[in-house]
C-alpha cells in the first residue's frame, strides 16, 4: 500500500479500520514511521503504544492467573473472586460480586476498579457480563445499621455468591477475612483486586452495580449530589447532613449521620 498518496486522515481511517491492533504488521509500522509528514509518524507512534499496551494487558493477564492456575493443578475448576463496593459511604448500601471467569476467554485491562477511569469500567463491566459468571449482592443501609458494616458485608458476599446460580469449588476474597457461614473452601487475599483477575472483575462489577444504585436514588434525594459522592462522606454531603439531617438513605449507625439525625 503506497500511503504517501494517502492523506493523514484517510490513513488514520485505514488504521482504525483493523479490529485489532495486534493485526496491524510491523511493516506497515515501518511505512508509517518512515513518512516524511509529521502527522503520519504520528500515527505510526500512537500504533507502537498501543501494541505495547496490549502486551503488556496480556501478561498481566496471566500472571494475575497464576493462584487461579495454582488452585486447578489441585482439582478446582469454578474459582470465583469476591469484593466488595461501600464500606465507607455515609449513605447507600453495600454492593458485593462473585466472579467465575473463563480463562479460555480472556479479558484484557483488568486491575482495581478504583484505578480504572469510569468509561473504563463501565465497558469492563460489559465484558464481564459477556464472557464471565456473575453474582452481585446487595445489602440495605438499613440492614448494615443492625448488623453493622462487617457484618452486612459479609451477608454481601455469601449474597453474591448465591446469585452465581452455579456452586463454585474455591472463594478468592479480597482483604483479610474470609467470609464466616458459608460451606466453601476459601482464601482471602490482601490486594486481591490488584493480584487476581477474577477479584478484579468482581470489584469492577461491585463498583459500577453501586455507582449505579446511588445514581438513581439521587432523583429521590438530590439535595446530598449522591450523582457526584455516591454516598461517600465529601465535605459537600456532610454539610448537607449538618443543614437538613439524614435522609432515609442514611447509615444512622455511623458517626456523623447519628449526630445529626434530630435536624
Amino acid at each position: 500500500m503506497n500511503f504517501e498518496k494517502m492523506t493523514i486522515s484517510e490513513i488514520n481511517n485505514f488504521v482504525e479500520g483493523f479490529s485489532e491492533i495486534e493485526k496491524i504488521e510491523n511493516d506497515i509500522i515501518k511505512k508509517l514511521s518512515t513518512d516524511y509528514r509529521k502527522g503520519v509518524k504520528k500515527i505510526a507512534q500512537k500504533i507502537k503504544r498501543a501494541k505495547k499496551k496490549k502486551e503488556i494487558q496480556k501478561e498481566n493477564w496471566h500472571k494475575q492467573n497464576e493462584i487461579i492456575y495454582q488452585l486447578q493443578k489441585k482439582g478446582f475448576q469454578m474459582i470465583a473472586g469476591i469484593d466488595e463496593a461501600g464500606r465507607g459511604p455515609l449513605a447507600g448500601p453495600v454492593v458485593s460480586s462473585a466472579v467465575v471467569l473463563d480463562l479460555n476467554k480472556p479479558i484484557l485491562g483488568l486491575t482495581d476498579s478504583k484505578k480504572l477511569s469510569s468509561k473504563a469500567r463501565e465497558r469492563l463491566f460489559k465484558t464481564i457480563f459477556d464472557k464471565a459468571r456473575v453474582g452481585i449482592g446487595i445489602v440495605s443501609n438499613t440492614i448494615i445499621d443492625r448488623l453493622n458494616i462487617h457484618q452486612a458485608t459479609f451477608l454481601a458476599m455469601r449474597r453474591a455468591v448465591e446469585d452465581l446460580q452455579i456452586s463454585p469449588e474455591f472463594l478468592l476474597i479480597d482483604g483479610s477475612y474470609t467470609i464466616p457461614d458459608i460451606d466453601y473452601k476459601q482464601r482471602a487475599i490482601v490486594g486481591g483486586d490488584l493480584k487476581v483477575n477474577a477479584i478484579s472483575a468482581a470489584s469492577i462489577i461491585a463498583k459500577v452495580t453501586r455507582d449505579c444504585i446511588m445514581d438513581e436514588l439521587h432523583s429521590s434525594y438530590p439535595s446530598y449530589n449522591f450523582l457526584s459522592n455516591k454516598g461517600y462522606g465529601t465535605q459537600e454531603h456532610i454539610e448537607a447532613i449538618k443543614d437538613i439531617g439524614p435522609c432515609p438513605l442514611h447509615r444512622f449507625s455511623y458517626k456523623i449521620v447519628k449526630e445529626n439525625k434530630e435536624k
